[in-house]
């Protein structure tokens, strides 16, 4: 774009792309894995056990299948499963979070494992109340679920609709990662700062 003083700016010059900066913080499987139903019987494995839907495949990115399908057709795959509590599908912390940043979700011990929701859950009007009414309560900054420990959210839908509302968290490792060192490089800095403040040094004698 020309000025009329003869001066040059290149289109979107320091703007940012909004769609952009999602996919930076949002991995590309994540939506799809949010609104897969799982659970349901396998088509190809009707008369076997152990045929419901409960994997997924990150590299794929396509339906849920069972445990005979990831032998057939996912062994060299990326795979996560899914696990339900109370009709609810969760996945465990500790398989999830090799793959994704999950800080600031809510966790809960199921069956001795950490586990983490996918998706908001509906709400009773009695905890509605409770909670709202509740001082010092930690709530889900989107849902407004009440949550047992100082968490933001209740889920990773939840979590995906807060980084597409405020921007200031991320669902990828390296982001985490870089923060984390940012923040101790920081701390570091700090306290040498004041460790050298606060040691005195003599001036040297004169011969």
């Amino acid at each position: 774009m020309f000025h009329s003083s003869g001066s040059f700016t290149p289109p979107f010059h320091n703007q940012k792309n909004p769609h952009l900066q999602e996919e930076m913080k949002v991995p590309p499987w994540l939506e799809s894995l949010l609104s897969t139903a799982f659970f349901t019987n396998c088509s190809r494995h009707r008369d076997t056990s152990r045929n419901e839907c409960n994997m997924y495949c990150l590299d794929c990115m396509d339906d849920a299948f069972c445990f005979y399908c990831r032998s057939s057709a996912h062994t060299d795959h990326v795979v996560i499963q899914i696990r339900r509590s109370s009709y609810h599908d969760v996945v465990r912390v500790g398989e999830v979070e090799q793959v994704l940043d999950v800080s600031g979700v809510q966790t809960y011990v199921i069956n001795s494992a950490r586990v983490i929701f996918l998706n908001q859950r509906p709400l009773q009007p009695k905890t509605t109340t409770t909670s709202s009414g509740s001082k010092g309560a930690h709530l889900c900054e989107i849902c407004g679920r009440s949550l047992s420990d100082s968490f933001r959210f209740c889920s990773l839908g939840c979590k995906l609709v807060g980084i597409r509302q405020k921007g200031d968290t991320s669902f990828v490792l390296s982001n985490k990662n870089d923060e984390e060192e940012m923040y101790n490089n920081r701390c570091k800095n700090h306290s040498n700062s004041r460790r050298r403040k606060g040691t005195p040094r003599r001036a040297p004698f004169g011969s």
